[in-house]
């Protein structure tokens, strides 16, 4: 039987804003949903809970929705798909005061990287460097990782890696417990505020435009109630322009920082959106570019890289599985029935673009922003 009611799952984060603002701002009311919004103090929450149905969707990090998909984490495998992309951008890695004043010198003194700087810091006689990211299966670690490793730094060997979820990162920093972590916004701003540590890269610095938070439903969920999904999908389109739009900003800024929400200070949130962004290192993109778009290449980078690093099985069919959980089929339909530009294609080559160029898309072309990685490569060729 279907139904309208639709509950979503969050963390506090900057990037959740879309869902935020359409449920405060009515737009899922509107289409007709009837949402319910439930912050979560983990991605481990959001993972167990979308794989017991106790969530129908959830603004997720994709890594986490192939290991729930695939049961990954030890738990029971829940079939997810990925009709929407929520954002681009928006993370940052931030290093206590001490070890970021240390790469900075060696990078400066040496002409060196700071993940070569990070490697060069790597004494036997020094304490192991202890990182966190918010989840094993998360963008953040595999960013981290690939950062680090163009720099000759293995993580989980050279360095440790540690999970913290990020509203507990700043904590963890202050005391000591870790040198720094990998987190999306506001946590990286806020330890910066509180002059417990530097940002030395962003997810815009390790790869320009990466795809950060998608919209991960339950696959039974989208099957049993596929005009609740396009009706809950056109709310959250309308949600992300008024996020992309500098003019709102503060407004939404001043929305996800309340109580329930993010709960801290609205400066802190604002210095990722656009509109309030100090630099574009730090933006979020919600919109522009395609944003929204569930580009299959952002889930087979993915999960090349999880295969890289130990977090999926090699033999894993990695095109049928992101064609099974990516769905631009989906988007491409609901998105040209609102009258927006959709690309032609379902994949595009990762890394090939170093300044703006044009997306080929329906009706028209879509402006597009640079999308190479710190290492200059190119990924989607041979997949």
């Amino acid at each position: 039987m279907s139904t309208s009611k639709l509950t979503i799952g969050l963390l506090r984060l900057t990037d959740s804003a879309p869902a935020i603002v359409a449920h405060e701002l009515g737009f899922f009311a509107d289409e007709g949903v009837d949402t319910e919004i439930v912050v979560e103090p983990s991605w481990a929450n959001i993972a167990d809970k979308l794989a017991y149905g106790f969530l129908d969707a959830a603004v997720i990090v994709p890594p986490l929705a192939f290991a729930v998909a695939l049961g990954l984490r030890g738990g029971r495998a829940e079939p997810l798909i990925i009709p929407f992309n929520i954002s681009l951008g928006g993370n940052t890695v931030t290093f206590a005061n001490d070890l970021a004043q240390e790469t900075a010198e060696i990078a400066a003194r040496d002409n060196k990287t700071i993940p070569e700087a990070v490697s060069a810091c790597l004494r036997p006689d020094r304490e192991p460097v202890m990182l966190a990211v918010v989840h094993s299966y998360s963008t953040h670690n595999l960013l981290l990782r690939y950062w680090l490793a163009t720099g000759g730094v293995v993580g989980g060997r050279d360095v440790m890696l540690s999970v913290v979820p990020p509203a507990l990162a700043v904590e963890a920093l202050k005391s000591g417990r870790i040198a720094g972590f990998c987190a999306g916004a506001p946590w990286g701003e806020v330890a910066e505020r509180h002059k417990l540590g530097r940002t030395v890269a962003t997810s815009h610095d390790i790869w320009r435009n990466a795809p950060e938070k998608a919209l991960a439903v339950r696959e039974c969920w989208a099957t049993e109630n596929p005009d609740t999904l396009n009706a809950a999908l056109r709310a959250l389109l309308r949600a992300a322009k008024f996020c992309d739009a500098p003019e709102n900003a503060s407004y939404t800024a001043a929305l996800l920082s309340r109580q329930k929400y993010l709960g801290v200070d609205s400066h802190a949130i604002l210095s990722s959106l656009p509109g309030g962004a100090r630099t574009p290192r730090t933006l979020s993109v919600f919109y522009r570019h395609a944003a929204n778009f569930p580009w299959r290449s952002h889930a087979l980078w993915f999960l090349d890289q999880m295969k890289r690093w130990g977090l999926v099985d090699a033999h894993l069919n990695a095109k049928r599985f992101a064609e099974r959980v990516y769905r631009p089929d989906i988007y491409r339909t609901l998105a040209s029935a609102c009258g927006e530009p959709v690309p032609l294609a379902d994949s595009k080559i990762e890394g090939a673009h170093t300044t703006a160029w044009l997306l080929d898309a329906a009706p028209s072309p879509i402006a597009m922003d640079a999308d190479q990685f710190c290492d200059r490569s190119e990924f989607g060729k041979d997949v």
